[in-house]
């Protein structure tokens, strides 16, 4: 229901007020959840101590006086509590000067010793009516508590019967699950904590029921698991391939590409997930899946999520399949339209048999001969509807997905519940972990003398600045003054930027030029936290690392361990805040991208670290995907009960709600 709807008898002004806070539905406000709860309590006065929020009831001793200045009107005057006279100071009451002497008062504030008193409110209804815990929103200047407060108590009262129930009751009685008419009030209005705990215990079960329900319905009718034709290769020749490469295949990666191979080969078509740490291999698993669409007789596509990574996928590719007869090419907005002419029309003829590009793929101008394999290498990157598009642009096409953004297996089984997932966790041998220290001081002279002697044996540097240029707001580090100081510091050396606003001609050039070794020192963004790959960088600084994520900064140091060299990363900061420090701290303890990417999802949420917006996971408003893993592998398995029982009137109503939310929130389906 739309929060205007006369029913609900909501003044404009208090319209005014919801929208402010994006809130334009029941739904919207009954989902606005307090994020605390003030807990009424009336103590002793001997056992107050200075700024206690102190709650008592007094009688007024002397009258108030107010004065004046500017916009502010101050209001005191005296009450008496357990014998005790107490001044009352409270601000911007004009109307308290009409207070009368012995009347009873209920004063919420805060002590500040000397018996005196700040008043946040005050009222004449008794103490012991007063709710004993008080929600507080997440609100807006010149939004009030109470207003906000009063408006969800009176649409609640309003909505009692028009609430809909959509968690099914057997689940409901298994779990001991409230009502969401009773969820909803005592998260809003509730009594006692016990309440509050009942509440959230039973929204956050709602929350990821309909989320996998909703990914169950995906998978029912987006035709991912459709029937196919097996894809039939030869295992001799793939196994020419994997010995024709200079290094051996882990066993992850072995286990990997044997799961893809049956995949393909399989009468079902494949929609897999491959997560792995920064620079595990998963790029040259990826390349012997398109030669294996190649010897069915397929096309293949690589989507990669910048120039920069499809240029360095093409050349990886290319490397490997040429000296089998495979054409490959790379398709990005910067080429000229001669160029892009010529690639789109051996495209659509099967000259190239491997296209590997950005988003331009996806245009409706891009058509493939028999397209039979997509790959999307860092998938958090992409929309559900993008990997869509690009699967649609042929007739029963395997699916693969990569992801540099590791999670535990059974978390990852849960929220990418609608893939396979194969996990590579061991490293390539002869990688060297990287050397990282955590620099207290946001200056480049607290490494200089390090920098020396690493620019002295013949190595290169990664300078990586969170801003392009001089940014007020936020007091950061820019790339174009780094830069100017930097040259300044080492004249002997050649210095440049790298950022996201230049032209992919410049781009190209300066990383040519960096991976020649004609720069040997690359002031840059995060455009260089995937498919850099210059094995001689092994050096690499980061200022204003507290702005990063640490899933982030783990991709960045990935860049300075490509070769069997050791590397050395410095994070600088100039924070001093203990919590803000520990965080940085895990990055030096651990090279691990899955206790890395956990703690980011501990700290952080999912919205930043797994791209929610884009792949479909909801960032949940209470749920919590590390600290609930048990609720949400028990959500899950309800989901797939729901689905493999879909004609159960019992389930109708949650179909349908979530059927509606899809229809509404492209973050759930597309």
């Amino acid at each position: 229901m739309d929060l205007s709807d006369k029913r609900l008898k909501l003044t404009s002004k208090r319209l005014t007020v919801l929208h402010q806070l994006g809130l334009y539905t029941t739904d919207d406000l009954l989902m606005y959840y307090p994020y605390r709860y003030e807990i009424i309590t009336s103590s002793a006065f001997a056992d107050w101590k200075i700024k206690d929020k102190v709650w008592f009831e007094g009688e007024v001793v002397q009258l108030p006086r107010s004065w004046r200045k500017g916009r502010l009107v101050t209001t005191t005057f005296q009450v008496r509590f357990q014998e005790q006279i107490l001044t009352i100071t409270i601000f911007n009451r004009p109307w308290a000067k009409s207070l009368n002497l012995n009347q009873i008062l209920t004063i919420q504030g805060v002590y500040q010793g000397n018996s005196k008193v700040t008043a946040i409110s005050y009222d004449t209804k008794p103490l012991a009516e007063h709710a004993a815990i008080t929600p507080i929103y997440s609100i807006k200047a010149g939004i009030r508590q109470k207003t906000l407060q009063t408006i969800v108590y009176s649409v609640l009262n309003q909505l009692q019967d028009e609430i809909i129930d959509d968690i099914p009751d057997e689940f409901r009685q298994a779990y001991r699950l409230l009502t969401l008419k009773v969820a909803y009030r005592c998260i809003h209005i509730p009594s006692s904590m016990i309440e509050v705990q009942a509440a959230v215990r039973t929204l956050k079960y709602a929350e990821f029921l309909r989320f996998f329900t909703a990914i169950q319905l995906m998978r029912s009718t987006d035709g991912i698991r459709i029937t196919k034709k097996p894809k039939i290769f030869s295992s001799k020749k793939i196994q020419q391939a994997i010995q024709s490469l200079s290094f051996e295949l882990t066993a992850d990666q072995k286990d990997t590409l044997e799961k893809i191979l049956n995949d393909m080969g399989s009468t079902h078509t494949m929609y897999r997930l491959v997560q792995g740490d920064v620079g595990c291999g998963k790029t040259v698993v990826a390349t012997l899946a398109l030669y294996a669409a190649f010897l069915s007789g397929y096309q293949g596509a690589m989507l990669a999520p910048t120039e920069i990574l499809a240029r360095q996928h093409y050349i990886s590719v290319n490397q490997v399949l040429a000296p089998f007869g495979v054409k490959t090419e790379v398709l990005y907005s910067a080429l000229t339209p001669a160029k892009k002419k010529e690639i789109l029309e051996d495209v659509a003829s099967g000259k190239i048999n491997i296209l590997i590009g950005t988003h331009s793929m996806i245009q409706d101008s891009v058509t493939f001969h028999k397209l039979g394999l997509t790959i999307a290498d860092e998938q958090q990157r992409f929309g559900v509807s993008q990997r869509k598009a690009l699967k649609q642009k042929g007739e029963q096409v395997d699916f693969l997905l990569m992801s540099a953004t590791p999670i535990p297996r059974t978390l990852a089984a849960s929220l990418f519940g609608d893939m396979d997932i194969s996990t590579i966790e061991t490293m390539p041998a002869g990688r060297i972990t990287p050397v990282t220290t955590l620099v207290k001081e946001n200056s480049f002279r607290t490494v200089l003398d390090d920098v020396k002697c690493l620019l002295k044996s013949g190595r290169q540097l990664y300078v990586i600045c969170a801003a392009v240029d001089e940014n007020e707001e936020y007091h950061v580090r820019n790339v174009y003054d780094t830069t100017e100081s930097i040259q300044k510091l080492f004249p002997q050396y050649k210095v440049a930027c790298l950022h996201g606003r230049m032209t992919t001609d410049e781009k190209q050039a300066i990383m040519q030029a960096f991976n020649t070794n004609d720069i040997q020192i690359l002031v840059s963004t995060t455009v260089v936290e995937v498919g850099v790959n210059v094995v001689n960088a092994t050096g690499m600084i980061i200022y204003d690392a507290d702005r990063f994520g640490l899933s982030q900064l783990h991709q960045l140091r990935g860049r300075i361990q490509r070769g069997s060299e050791q590397g050395y990363c410095w994070l600088l900061t100039a924070s001093h805040e203990e919590r803000v420090l520990q965080r940085l701290d895990v990055l030096v303890k651990s090279n691990n991208g899955f206790e890395i990417s956990y703690e980011d999802l501990r700290l952080r949420g999912p919205g930043d670290i797994l791209g929610t917006r884009q792949s479909g996971v909801p960032d949940f408003i209470l749920g919590n995907i590390v600290e609930d893993t048990a609720m949400i592998n028990q959500a899950r398995k309800d989901a797939l009960k729901v689905m493999e029982s879909a004609d159960n009137p019992d389930y109708q109503i949650l179909l349908e709600t979530v059927r509606k939310r899809n229809e509404k929130n492209a973050e759930y389906a597309d």
